[in-house]
């Protein structure tokens, strides 16, 4: 019996308790209200999700555009900070000159951003361009947090022993903060799906989940826009919960090479 209740099926069934408190109200408000314009039915919502959504063709399409911008977006951002993380680390005046400009994109209003986006690029370029300037900081930030995070017995053995940097770098450095940042990787890439949505429905940009909330919204097709919320939550754990998984392989990993 004590094997069965062990810690992490606790935490599963406890995550199972919460999803379902969040149906009941779900229901609960549907019937209060009674508008299906305020709110939509349950049955309503996954009705649409199969034929507006998983059978039709043209959301996958939606889909996987936005998909794919939250993609370029996060590899963009995590090239950029990685750059700029290393130097950071290597030297107290390169993070000095660096910092004031991740604190400038940090306070960036995401509002105006799009609108002056948009006249100077297109509907299907400027949410990919929002989606980077608010994820690098963030990045860099975290990178910059697990090299810093080192521990100093390890700094100290590679002065010592005078392991060439490049050595330093891809051999000892890299694979202690690499389940770290593959476990931050599904947050960030989750992060940026919502802003890419968020984007998208602001610069109405066509093919896109976000331009399907917004044609949701417009006419009022609220069954529809409640599925598209649900879909792009799903899609947000799903990626949360692959780099977990890897993550957590990767760390199992790296311990076997430290123990032998």
């Amino acid at each position: 019996m004590k094997k069965f209740f062990t810690e992490r099926r606790i935490n599963f069934i406890i995550s199972v308790f919460a999803i379902v408190c969040m149906w009941i109200v779900w229901i609960i408000a549907y019937y209060c209200v009674r508008n299906e314009y305020v709110i939509p039915s349950f049955q309503d919502t996954f009705v649409s999700m199969w034929n507006d959504c998983f059978a039709s063709g043209s959301f996958w399409l939606a889909f996987g555009n936005t998909f794919w911008r939250t993609l370029l977006a996060f590899f963009i951002s995590f090239l950029l900070a990685a750059a700029l993380a290393v130097p950071c680390a290597l030297s107290k005046s390169a993070k000095a000159f660096i910092m004031p400009f991740m604190i400038f994109f940090r306070t960036l209003p995401t509002l105006a951003v799009i609108l002056i986006l948009l006249l100077w690029t297109n509907p299907r370029i400027a949410p990919v361009a929002v989606t980077t300037l608010v994820l690098f900081p963030m990045i860099h930030a975290r990178l910059t947090a697990a090299i810093d995070g080192i521990d100093t017995g390890v700094r100290q053995m590679v002065k010592v022993y005078k392991v060439p940097s490049k050595r330093a770098i891809f051999a000892i450095y890299l694979p202690m903060i690499t389940p770290n940042v593959l476990l931050q990787t599904g947050a960030d890439i989750s992060l940026g799906l919502k802003i890419m949505i968020s984007a998208e429905v602001l610069a109405n940009t066509a093919k896109s989940l976000g331009g399907m909330m917004q044609v949701s919204r417009l006419y009022l097709m609220m069954p529809r826009l409640a599925a598209l919320t649900i879909i792009a939550v799903l899609a947000g754990l799903a990626v949360n919960a692959v780099f977990s998984q890897i993550s957590r392989v990767t760390r199992k990993w790296t311990a076997k090479e430290g123990d032998s």
